[in-house]
């Protein structure tokens, strides 16, 4: 999606009383983090991807303009040798958010939730950012494949032994959640593949 759209879709998700101008630095300094030279994954193109599926199945969500808000914060930092991304992100999104005098609470709550993906039950919010975040997995295979390929690029500091263990054991620990997908409607038919791709994977 164009820079100019994005930039749409954040001031969309902002109450109508910010302050334009800040907001509009806001905006471009996450554009910029998603841009980053070291990202091959988790780029515009994810961010984009996550909130068409938060778009489309906002009805489900207690507070969609939350969620969108903390789609746009999720991975804002986003280094793959840091262990704190989403800990960091969370707290770009309650300085910024002060900044324009949103209440970051939930929207931070939100961004703190996908380092593990586990949702409360209720949680309505949750659910469908977790859902979106991890939707690129039950993507079809070639997409699928090319997203493998990005991570492995996004972790090129690691050794192929390393990198091979580790993720093998990230792979099946989402393969041995009982419940991958809590919210959208075709979370049977995501889980399937989802399950297809970790295996061949």
């Amino acid at each position: 999606m164009p820079a100019v759209a994005l930039t749409e879709q954040w001031r969309a998700a902002l109450p109508a009383r910010v302050d334009r101008a800040a907001a509009g630095q806001i905006g471009a300094d996450l554009l910029t983090r998603w841009a980053e030279p070291h990202r091959s994954y988790h780029t515009t193109e994810h961010l984009t991807a996550v909130l068409s599926i938060v778009d489309s199945q906002a009805d489900l969500a207690a507070d969609a303009d939350a969620v969108r808000l903390a789609a746009w914060f999720h991975d804002a930092v986003y280094d793959p040798q840091a262990v704190d991304n989403e800990e960091r992100s969370a707290l770009l999104a309650s300085t910024a958010l002060h900044r324009l005098g949103v209440d970051p609470r939930e929207v931070a709550r939100l961004v703190r939730l996908t380092a593990t993906h586990e949702v409360a039950g209720g949680d309505r919010n949750g659910a469908l950012l977790a859902d979106a975040d991890l939707a690129i997995l039950a993507a079809p295979a070639p997409e699928y494949d090319r997203y493998a390929a990005a991570i492995r690029r996004e972790y090129a500091h690691v050794p192929d032994e390393a990198f091979r263990a580790g993720r093998a054991a990230t792979l099946r620990r989402l393969a041995d959640r009982s419940e991958l997908y809590r919210i959208v409607p075709d979370r049977a038919a995501w889980t399937g593949r989802t399950h297809a791709n970790l295996a061949r994977e």
